[in-house]
């Protein structure tokens, strides 16, 4: 089997009873495996809440290493409506000319600083790098100030494998601590200093309420692209011919990036709560118990996707779910979506082939399923 073949563990149950059941620190969780039930699910953010006790609709919960909550994700309408109008624009600004320039420059010098070298290990050689150094633009902060996100490693909340790690949390919690006071007596046009003049109900933004941005920030988009990048490039090793057809057809780079997305689904899983008795897929759910949307396994529902377990390069028709859906659907998808169109671009410009040389995949544990969501170590050379 190809190295960069991410299978699915979750076909069987899907198609049988629609869900699946795994225990998150003692705190239950179903998981909604169908597309239709997901999306169903998802819209419904009365009956499956996301403003429950901060952390916990993280799956693994959060609700031990941190009680700020991350605005606007864990917030529900018509609240949710109000921060998410704040804050929007600024993340949409990765569609701008300068924007974009400013990260093609970026993505063009670390493509550049690998070519030059015999090998690199992926994972944190080059995806990091190339994540903490785009998130400058998307912050407007000074670009020396991804040598100490970068300096975190992959996740911002975990350490030693997958295990949730407090006291590493603290120090992405202290670092935002620090940023927003010095934006405070000293603004300018960075994000923080955006949000301390921001007005909500007449009433300027609190200390909480920005590090519950700048937490959501730092955390949602990190391992997420991340695995994005990794898992990409290792597509791109074994299939060298889907990287020269890009080239030669350019006009279907967003279809790939599209189809990478869906395939790969960076992120498994986001939870709800219930906020009431009800049910999913005939099964009952209590109030204030939790339900997870399980994204990767909507994104290979064979009941809408054509060969679902296939890398379609120019796929037409692709309503995935990877970047989430409704009202809390992914703040970071533009910006996600820049890094992966530029990188993919210049990739098929730059690299004829690139060799897989060593290997470690990353496996996560979810309950009666085990899935492989990328890569712990990814060592290549290109070529």
């Amino acid at each position: 089997m190809k190295k960069s073949i991410l299978p699915d563990p979750f076909g069987a149950a899907r198609n049988t009873k629609g869900f699946g059941e795994m225990d998150d620190q003692n705190d239950p969780v179903t998981m909604v495996l169908g597309l239709k039930d997901v999306r169903k699910c998802a819209h419904n953010w009365k009956t499956f809440q996301s403003g429950a006790a901060p952390g916990r609709i993280v799956v693994p919960s959060e609700v031990h290493i941190r009680d700020t909550r991350q605005i606007p994700f864990e917030v529900d309408p018509p609240e949710h409506k109000d921060y998410r109008a704040l804050v929007e624009p600024w993340f949409k600004r990765p569609l701008e000319e300068d924007y974009s320039a400013a990260l093609t420059k970026q993505i063009n010098t670390i493509v550049d600083e690998v070519l030059n070298k015999d090998s690199v290990e992926v994972v944190e050689g080059f995806s990091l790098i190339l994540q903490s150094r785009a998130l400058t633009l998307l912050l407007n902060t000074p670009f020396e100030e991804s040598e100490t996100w970068i300096s975190w490693g992959t996740h911002v909340f975990r350490s030693h494998g997958n295990s949730l790690d407090g006291d590493k949390a603290n120090i992405l919690y202290d670092y935002i601590d620090k940023r927003i006071k010095q934006a405070a007596e000293n603004p300018g046009d960075d994000l923080y200093s955006k949000l301390l003049k921001s007005t909500k109900d007449g009433k300027e933004l609190t200390h909480e309420e920005v590090k519950g941005v700048m937490i959501l920030t730092f955390a949602g988009g990190r391992d997420t692209v991340i695995n994005a990048i990794t898992n990409s490039i290792a597509y791109f090793a074994e299939h060298p011919e889907s990287l020269a057809r890009l080239k030669s057809e350019p006009d279907i780079i967003n279809n790939a990036v599209e189809e990478l997305i869906r395939y790969f689904s960076p992120l498994t899983q986001m939870g709800r709560v219930a906020t009431q008795d009800t049910q999913v897929c005939e099964h009952a759910i209590k109030a204030n118990s939790r339900i997870s949307l399980c994204w990767a396994s909507a994104n290979r529902d064979e009941r809408t996707f054509e060969n679902p377990n296939e890398v379609v390069i120019d796929r037409k028709i692709n309503p995935h779910v990877a970047f989430g859906f409704g009202t809390h659907n992914c703040l970071g998808a533009t910006h996600a979506r820049q890094i992966l169109n530029i990188l993919v671009k210049t990739l098929s410009e730059k690299v004829k082939s690139i060799d897989i040389l060593d290997y470690k995949e990353n496996i996560e544990e979810l309950g009666e399923f085990k899935r492989k969501v990328g890569y712990d170590k990814l060592m290549v050379r290109f070529n």
